[in-house]
């Protein structure tokens, strides 16, 4: 390593215990001088000392050698052995059981020694993360304390979901038609609860009406009609109120229909002429009717405004509607296997009852050959369409009553809109 690459780890090291030592330090701010184990200067040559025990294994030939990695390995022994002491005097004298000061120390003294093997940068970041953590104590107990058994164990489900499952489900197609991946059934899965537990985590944090409207605007992101599920459970169960509710599948509706207007953008612009207009209006007409149910009205009925989720989600519920979806992804592929650009249209109907980016992404690489720009504008817009039409289903057999009312008129709404300004660019086009 040259001198100035050696500088530069040197350097980060040396931040490295800089930045936990001010938190630390911070921490124990009031103490006496002499009465605490580290604070700034303790933990910045902490960071040092790592730093300088990751040199010395570099000249013993390698780190990942056995005589480098003895050295490093001793070294870390010697020095958490020590530190750790030195914590526990502390706490018997304090009458405190606390490990956090003693494992800040040993981790920083980690970090710095990969920083000058490792990648500093990936060090660094860990760093920043670590003080993060240890800055946000009080914070993160007082939010612990007002968690409740069943977000605990939605929250681990979810984890579970994603971290531990999910890295071992196959990517592979199963079945007839192009099959059916059972990785992307299990990402359906994740997306519904994911879009449940934020829903229920926003209320929480920030009421009814932003908590609702922020969680669908977040989830609209990834799977509007993820959010119709959650809501239309929602409103089953009597959770909150239909046109909040409403109000948030509406925002998610207009998130998706600018989504795959982007999508569009960037994968294939001609496509743009015939789809920009109506989805672009239709923007427009969701965000009004979300805006209406949403803020309009308020203050006409405070019992109106009471909300108040039971459960994040059920994970059995969440996981038969993602096999639901699966199984019209499925469909819409029969239809549409080898049926020309009227297969297309029909097969996008299917598959945009599931998902509308699939059917975006797959007919901008069909354009200009085997389907022109036309075709696959409607096919598209065919998508689109069809899954409005699943809200609706949705709406009418999961949520039912007044939910079921508000989702019907906003998907009309949102179609008349789009009509009439398909209308007008059809027109354009043909003169």
């Amino acid at each position: 390593m040259d001198t100035t690459n050696l500088v530069s780890h040197f350097g980060v090291a040396l931040g490295i215990g800089l930045l936990i030592g001010i938190e630390r330090g911070w921490h124990t701010r009031e103490e006496k001088p002499g009465s605490r184990t580290a604070g700034v200067r303790t933990f910045t040559i902490i960071g040092l000392l790592g730093g300088v025990i990751g040199v010395i294994a570099e000249a013993a030939g390698s780190p990942l050698t056995i005589t480098g990695g003895v050295v490093i390995g001793l070294s870390f022994a010697a020095f958490a052995a020590t530190f750790t002491m030195m914590c526990r005097d502390e706490n018997r004298a304090d009458n405190n059981y606390s490990g956090t000061t003693a494992i800040a120390g040993m981790l920083t003294f980690a970090l710095s020694v990969y920083a000058m093997i490792g990648d500093m940068r990936a060090a660094g970041a860990a760093a920043v993360a670590t003080a993060g953590i240890l800055a946000l104590r009080t914070p993160l107990h007082a939010w612990l304390a007002k968690m409740e058994a069943r977000e605990i164990r939605s929250a681990l489900i979810l984890l579970a979901m994603t971290f531990i499952a999910l890295p071992i489900i196959p990517d592979l197609p199963i079945g007839p038609f192009g099959g059916v991946n059972l990785r992307e059934i299990w990402l359906i899965a994740i997306v519904l609860a994911g879009v449940s537990f934020v829903g229920y985590v926003a209320v929480r944090a920030l009421g009814s009406q932003h908590g609702i409207m922020l969680a669908a605007a977040a989830g609209g992101l990834v799977s509007s009609t993820a959010v119709t599920a959650s809501s239309a459970r929602r409103a089953a169960a009597g959770e909150g109120t239909p046109r909040l509710l409403a109000a948030g599948v509406a925002l998610a509706t207009a998130v998706s229909f600018a989504r795959v207007v982007a999508i569009a953008m960037a994968l294939k612009p001609d496509l743009l002429k015939l789809i920009a207009p109506p989805l672009c209006a239709a923007v427009v007409a969701a965000l009004a009717f979300a805006f209406v149910q949403a803020y309009w009205r308020d203050g006409e009925d405070g019992d109106d405004q009471k909300v108040e989720f039971k459960n994040p989600f059920e994970f059995w519920s969440v996981l038969g509607f993602a096999i639901l979806l699966a199984g019209i992804v499925l469909a819409g592929r029969a239809l549409g296997e080898n049926l020309g650009a009227g297969g297309a249209i029909i097969g996008a109907l299917a598959l945009g009852l599931a998902d509308v980016d699939a059917v975006t992404v797959s007919m901008a690489q069909l354009t200009p050959q085997p389907l022109s720009l036309n075709d696959a504008s409607l096919a598209i817009l065919a998508a689109v369409v069809s899954n409005n039409l699943s809200k609706i289903a949705i709406g009418a057999i999961v949520g039912r009553g007044s939910f079921a009312v508000q989702i019907l008129v906003m998907a009309v709404v949102c179609f008349l809109a789009g009509a009439a300004a398909y209308s007008v660019a059809a027109l354009a086009l043909a003169a």
